[in-house]
């Protein structure tokens, strides 16, 4: 059996992750590494929700438990329209070198599930992460199984937020919401 190191960005998108590999006998080792993830309680809520969750299913989770808020921002800055790619980059980056140190031949991400994730960019950041430190990224376009991946994080009461994690993501969340057409404008 492979032996393969899954990027968990949360509890509900692992769901289908979790259960399409293992259809196909892969028994994945859960990583959190997610320096994106912000306030303080954002990021507690999310890593919490999965630690529950690999415990009720036996699953092995490794934890790079830092709060990477400065790490995140100097990261991105100054190329705050780009700070997907950079987002990915980080993120597969160490779950390539994780993976690599600790004998994985493969890694993935549950970030492949999203249609809200730039999936051809993430694709490429990690095939390129793999290449660099000699490890396999293991491709599976798990997007088909977003919804019912939802639905049962849902049915077993998982957290479930609202915007990807990073903090200009929750922005744009509300600036659309407060932009919403069906909304009259304020006066």
């Amino acid at each position: 059996m492979e032996k393969t190191l899954l990027h968990i960005c949360c509890a509900p998108c692992s769901v289908m992750c979790i259960q399409t590999l293992r259809a196909e006998g892969i028994e994945p080792t859960g990583y959190w590494y997610n320096p994106n993830i912000h306030p303080v309680t954002e990021y507690r809520a999310r890593r919490d929700t999965l630690i529950q969750y690999a415990k009720d299913i036996n699953m092995e989770l490794v934890l790079k438990d830092d709060y990477g808020l400065r790490e995140f921002v100097r990261a991105i800055y100054p190329a705050l329209e780009d700070r997907c790619g950079v987002c990915y980059e980080l993120r597969m980056r160490e779950a390539a070198r994780f993976a690599r140190e600790n004998g994985f031949e493969s890694f993935s991400t549950t970030l492949l599930i999203s249609p809200y994730q730039r999936h051809e960019l993430l694709k490429e950041t990690a095939e390129r992460a793999g290449e660099e430190f000699g490890v396999k990224f293991l491709y599976r376009d798990f997007r088909p199984y977003f919804r019912e991946g939802q639905q049962k994080a849902r049915e077993m009461g998982f957290y479930m937020q609202k915007y990807c994690g990073c903090v200009f993501s929750e922005e744009e969340r509300y600036i659309k919401k407060k932009k919403s057409p069906d909304k009259a404008p304020l006066s």
